[in-house]
Protein backbone atom coordinates (compact mmCIF):
# COMPACT_ATOMS: atom_id res chain seq x y z
CA UNK A 1 0.00 0.00 0.00
CA UNK A 2 1.27 3.21 -0.58
CA UNK A 3 1.27 6.06 2.09
CA UNK A 4 3.04 8.54 -0.09
CA UNK A 5 0.14 11.40 -0.42
CA UNK A 6 -0.52 11.24 2.78
CA UNK A 7 2.67 11.91 3.71
CA UNK A 8 3.25 14.63 1.56
CA UNK A 9 -0.50 15.74 2.73
CA UNK A 10 0.97 15.97 6.13
CA UNK A 11 4.11 17.69 5.11
CA UNK A 12 2.03 20.12 3.68
CA UNK A 13 0.19 20.95 6.88
CA UNK A 14 3.80 20.93 9.03
CA UNK A 15 5.14 23.69 6.65
CA UNK A 16 2.25 25.56 6.82
CA UNK A 17 2.04 25.56 10.51
CA UNK A 18 5.73 26.36 10.53
CA UNK A 19 5.66 29.19 8.45
CA UNK A 20 2.73 30.63 10.61
CA UNK A 21 4.67 30.07 13.96
CA UNK A 22 7.33 31.72 12.61
CA UNK A 23 5.18 34.81 11.42
CA UNK A 24 3.92 35.32 15.01
CA UNK A 25 7.42 36.13 16.06
CA UNK A 26 7.43 38.86 13.68
CA UNK A 27 10.13 41.60 13.97
CA UNK A 28 11.70 40.54 17.37
CA UNK A 29 13.39 37.62 15.71
CA UNK A 30 12.98 33.73 16.58
CA UNK A 31 12.90 33.22 20.42
CA UNK A 32 12.45 36.98 21.21
CA UNK A 33 9.88 37.64 23.66
CA UNK A 34 7.95 40.72 23.23
CA UNK A 35 8.14 44.04 25.38
CA UNK A 36 4.92 44.82 26.81
CA UNK A 37 4.02 48.30 26.22
CA UNK A 38 2.94 50.69 28.64
CA UNK A 39 -0.62 52.10 28.08
CA UNK A 40 -1.59 53.89 31.66
CA UNK A 41 -0.87 56.90 33.23
CA UNK A 42 2.02 57.07 34.37
CA UNK A 43 1.73 58.84 38.04
CA UNK A 44 5.73 58.94 38.81
CA UNK A 45 6.30 62.28 40.55
CA UNK A 46 2.26 63.14 41.02
CA UNK A 47 1.42 64.49 43.86
CA UNK A 48 -1.22 62.93 45.68
CA UNK A 49 -3.29 63.98 48.76
CA UNK A 50 -0.48 66.23 50.41
CA UNK A 51 -3.34 68.12 51.72
CA UNK A 52 -6.10 66.10 52.94
CA UNK A 53 -7.80 67.21 55.98
CA UNK A 54 -11.26 65.98 56.76
CA UNK A 55 -14.00 64.85 59.75
CA UNK A 56 -14.03 61.82 61.43
CA UNK A 57 -18.24 61.07 62.25
CA UNK A 58 -16.79 62.19 66.12
CA UNK A 59 -15.79 65.22 64.22
CA UNK A 60 -12.27 64.69 64.80
CA UNK A 61 -10.21 66.39 61.75
CA UNK A 62 -8.61 63.55 60.38
CA UNK A 63 -5.15 63.55 57.84
CA UNK A 64 -3.23 60.49 56.29
CA UNK A 65 -0.38 61.69 58.89
CA UNK A 66 -2.87 59.97 61.46
CA UNK A 67 -2.14 56.51 59.89
CA UNK A 68 1.63 56.78 59.82
CA UNK A 69 2.98 53.37 59.76
CA UNK A 70 0.03 51.96 58.45
CA UNK A 71 -0.86 50.76 54.39
CA UNK A 72 -3.21 53.29 54.07
CA UNK A 73 -6.46 52.66 51.52
CA UNK A 74 -8.26 55.44 49.99
CA UNK A 75 -11.95 55.36 48.32
CA UNK A 76 -13.98 57.62 47.39
CA UNK A 77 -18.23 56.86 47.67
CA UNK A 78 -21.08 57.80 49.02
CA UNK A 79 -23.66 55.25 51.05
CA UNK A 80 -26.44 55.19 48.84
CA UNK A 81 -24.39 54.35 45.77
CA UNK A 82 -25.58 50.91 44.73
CA UNK A 83 -22.99 49.24 43.35
CA UNK A 84 -19.47 49.79 43.42
CA UNK A 85 -18.92 51.26 46.49
CA UNK A 86 -20.13 48.45 48.19
CA UNK A 87 -18.41 45.97 46.45
CA UNK A 88 -15.21 47.78 46.96
CA UNK A 89 -15.57 48.12 50.50
CA UNK A 90 -16.74 44.68 51.22
CA UNK A 91 -13.44 43.57 48.96
CA UNK A 92 -11.22 45.59 50.90
CA UNK A 93 -12.46 44.30 54.02
CA UNK A 94 -12.38 40.07 52.45
CA UNK A 95 -8.43 41.61 52.05
CA UNK A 96 -7.61 42.76 55.47
CA UNK A 97 -9.30 39.52 56.76
CA UNK A 98 -7.31 37.37 54.97
CA UNK A 99 -4.20 38.99 56.38
CA UNK A 100 -5.13 37.73 59.58
CA UNK A 101 -3.25 39.57 62.21
CA UNK A 102 -1.17 41.82 59.56
CA UNK A 103 -4.57 43.13 58.31
CA UNK A 104 -4.48 45.62 62.02
CA UNK A 105 -1.69 47.23 59.54
CA UNK A 106 -4.20 48.22 56.78
CA UNK A 107 -6.47 51.11 57.45
CA UNK A 108 -9.72 51.45 55.26
CA UNK A 109 -10.36 55.10 54.38
CA UNK A 110 -14.24 55.68 52.77
CA UNK A 111 -14.73 59.57 51.88
CA UNK A 112 -17.82 60.70 50.98
CA UNK A 113 -18.34 62.82 47.59
CA UNK A 114 -22.24 63.49 49.45
CA UNK A 115 -21.85 65.40 52.58
CA UNK A 116 -25.64 66.67 52.38
CA UNK A 117 -27.44 63.30 52.35
CA UNK A 118 -23.95 61.21 54.19
CA UNK A 119 -24.28 62.91 57.91
CA UNK A 120 -21.53 61.97 60.15
CA UNK A 121 -23.88 59.24 61.73
CA UNK A 122 -25.07 57.61 58.75
CA UNK A 123 -21.09 57.37 57.54
CA UNK A 124 -19.94 55.63 60.84
CA UNK A 125 -23.05 53.13 60.05
CA UNK A 126 -22.39 52.38 56.71
CA UNK A 127 -18.36 51.72 57.11
CA UNK A 128 -18.78 50.00 59.95
CA UNK A 129 -20.69 47.05 58.35
CA UNK A 130 -17.38 46.86 56.13
CA UNK A 131 -15.58 45.99 59.75
CA UNK A 132 -14.96 47.65 63.30
CA UNK A 133 -11.70 49.97 61.99
CA UNK A 134 -12.75 51.19 58.48
CA UNK A 135 -13.22 55.00 58.52
CA UNK A 136 -15.16 57.41 57.66
CA UNK A 137 -14.14 61.06 56.41
CA UNK A 138 -16.45 63.98 55.44
CA UNK A 139 -15.86 67.20 55.01
CA UNK A 140 -18.53 70.25 53.72
CA UNK A 141 -18.67 70.59 50.07
CA UNK A 142 -15.41 72.69 49.41
CA UNK A 143 -13.64 70.50 51.66
CA UNK A 144 -14.96 67.34 49.54
CA UNK A 145 -14.30 68.82 46.24
CA UNK A 146 -10.61 70.14 47.43
CA UNK A 147 -9.90 66.20 48.83
CA UNK A 148 -11.39 65.25 45.59
CA UNK A 149 -8.95 67.63 43.32
CA UNK A 150 -5.96 66.22 46.14
CA UNK A 151 -6.91 62.16 44.33
CA UNK A 152 -7.19 63.55 41.56
CA UNK A 153 -10.76 61.98 41.91
CA UNK A 154 -14.15 62.70 39.65
CA UNK A 155 -17.39 63.12 40.75
CA UNK A 156 -20.62 64.76 39.62
CA UNK A 157 -24.55 64.67 40.76
CA UNK A 158 -26.80 62.75 38.47
CA UNK A 159 -30.19 64.56 38.76
CA UNK A 160 -32.86 61.80 39.98
CA UNK A 161 -36.59 62.54 39.96
CA UNK A 162 -36.33 64.47 43.24
CA UNK A 163 -33.83 66.68 44.35
CA UNK A 164 -32.46 64.04 47.06
CA UNK A 165 -33.21 60.85 44.46
CA UNK A 166 -29.58 61.75 42.91
CA UNK A 167 -26.83 59.27 41.96
CA UNK A 168 -23.54 60.38 41.55
CA UNK A 169 -20.59 59.26 38.58
CA UNK A 170 -17.36 59.05 40.75
CA UNK A 171 -13.73 57.36 39.96
CA UNK A 172 -13.90 54.24 41.24
CA UNK A 173 -10.37 53.63 41.99
CA UNK A 174 -8.73 53.37 45.52
CA UNK A 175 -5.56 55.24 46.24
CA UNK A 176 -3.00 53.27 48.45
Amino acid sequence: MNHLPNRRHTLAWLLAATTALAACDGANGPGAASKPSFKAVDITGAEYASKLQLQDPDGKPRTLADFKGKVVVVFFGYTQCPDVCPTTMAELAEVKRSLGADGARVQGIFVTVDPERDTADLLKAYVANFGPDMLGLRGTVDETKAAAKEFKVFFSKVPGKTDTSYTIDHTAGSYV
